[in-house]
């Protein structure tokens, strides 16, 4: 039973020395590194449930010894499980935004995509260039009246302000 408990214990720390390389590890090998890692934790439990079974065959004073060895290696187990998990968690939350992005950056956006839709559909209905060149115009020149009013808005608001209060 000692070996077996000496040996999955140095399994353990094993494992955590590769969750530190875990986080280095490049895109390409952090997959290889995961599944050595999720392997040698599969075997530590195998190994648990065999010392399960050797803890219960133990003389009785020193049975409840044992069972808190065990029972603190499944502990340190579990954990590493567990950060295992969250590593990959935060990896695929990662690689989904990354995708995210790569697909936003690559999608065309139309600066006035509602402008343009007026337009086909007045030429549609057989509208000249020369009154949707207007159009065009207007909707310009309404734009800047727009600034020039929240501009004058703003600057009224802080007199008020400065001078009423």
């Amino acid at each position: 039973m000692e070996t077996l408990y000496h040996q999955t214990n140095k399994q353990i720390h094993e494992v955590q020395t590769h969750m530190g390389q875990l986080e280095k590890a490049d895109a390409q090998s952090v997959h290889l590194v995961e599944n050595e890692i999720q392997a040698r934790i599969d075997q530590i439990f195998s190994n648990l449930e065999r010392l399960e079974i050797l803890t219960s065959k133990e003389p009785p004073n020193r049975r409840q010894n044992a069972k808190l060895k065990v029972d603190q290696l499944k502990y340190d187990c579990q954990h590493l499980q567990t950060a295992l998990k969250n590593f990959q968690h935060r990896r695929y939350a990662r690689e989904q935004q990354d995708r995210e992005r790569e697909e936003l950056l690559s999608r065309t956006f139309t600066t006035n995509g509602a402008q343009k839709k007026i337009l086909d559909v007045a030429n549609m209905l057989g509208m000249s260039n020369t009154v949707m060149r207007l159009i065009e115009k207007r909707a310009f020149q309404d734009k800047f009246i727009m600034i020039g009013g929240m501009v004058i808005t703003c600057i009224i608001m802080v007199l008020a302000v400065k001078y009423l209060t």
